[in-house]
């Protein structure tokens, strides 16, 4: 029999973190997070990390766990959240998963199996070599040859992709295209409600997220970032918004007022391509915050409907 779990979807600032929380406070659940920056230590602010105060007593899953330099994939997400997963229905209660990656999400959601290789990094940094020598156009040009499919969803500026298409087909004898066919060959072990919290009106999104930026300019975001910056902090976390966009003013080469609209930009693309990515699924029950009178009762009721499951 398939397990029940809810999903809490949406872009940033879009208030995921409150939603899951009174859900779990209504149906007994405990929280796993979906989010591939909040899952870092030393970022707090940056990642919007909840507090105690706003976890109001839940179990919170992969939340600030790693140090910030650490190199996590997405299938080490997908086995990681499915073992939290597992010890939340082993106590009785639901597990919740809150978060706005919507790869991570999909990958566990869908059950997908991804390849079991060791990293072969001299075969990595002959196929990297072979990259700076002939470009990026050709390299996509081979790749066509290989695996037509992948080399559609990619541009020739996508080094890392292009490289790990070819890492893969070398290392496996297999497409990437083929591979990811292959992960999916196996049934999911659940059935998912999830709901999606958005705006229906975009500029009362991207005013939430200017907003919550010079918050997080108060609560201390300018002292981690140069913290960040002056031990060279790296990994994953290197590229979150939040803290890259400061380095140039670090370094003398932009103004702090440049630096803080390049956040809050940076910021709006990111929820742009947020829903980008959920408007893909025909899944989702979205509840739009702006036309709703009760965002946590709407939720609830969404959640206890059998039909949203899938």
């Amino acid at each position: 029999m398939k397990q029940k779990i809810i999903c809490v979807v949406g872009p940033t600032a879009s208030g995921k973190t409150r939603l899951g929380v009174e859900l779990c406070k209504a149906i007994d659940g405990e929280v796993v997070s979906a989010d591939s920056m909040q899952i870092y230590r030393d970022m707090h602010i940056a990642s919007a990390a909840p507090d105690q105060s706003e976890m109001q007593g839940i179990p919170h899953h992969l939340v600030e766990f790693l140090p910030y330099g650490s190199h996590f994939t997405v299938a080490d997400y997908v086995k990681t959240a499915r073992e939290k997963i597992d010890g939340i229905l082993s106590r009785g209660k639901t597990p919740v998963i809150v978060g706005g990656t919507g790869l991570y999400i999909n990958s566990l959601v869908n059950n997908v199996e991804f390849i079991d290789t060791e990293t072969d990094f001299k075969l990595r940094e002959s196929i990297t070599a072979e990259f700076e020598t002939v470009g990026g156009a050709e390299m996509l040009n081979r790749l066509r040859q290989l695996d037509p499919d992948t080399a559609a969803k990619l541009h020739e500026n996508d080094k890392r992709r292009i490289i790990r298409a070819f890492e893969i087909y070398k290392s496996t004898g297999h497409t990437k295209s083929f591979n990811d066919k292959q992960s999916l060959m196996n049934d999911s072990p659940y059935k998912a409600c999830t709901i999606g919290i958005t705006y229906r009106d975009r500029e009362l999104l991207y005013d939430r997220i200017n907003k919550r930026v010079d918050i997080m300019l108060t609560n201390g975001l300018l002292e981690e970032a140069k913290t960040a910056f002056l031990k060279k902090l790296g990994g994953g976390a290197i590229q979150a918004i939040g803290h890259k966009e400061f380095f140039d003013y670090f370094k003398g080469e932009i103004t702090l007022d440049e630096a803080i609209e390049n956040l809050k930009r940076s910021t709006r693309r990111y929820a742009k391509r947020q829903l980008t990515w959920f408007n893909k699924s025909d899944k989702i029950n979205w509840i739009y915050a702006d036309d709703t009178d009760n965002v946590v009762a709407k939720a609830i009721e969404t959640a206890e409907r059998n039909e949203n499951y899938a």
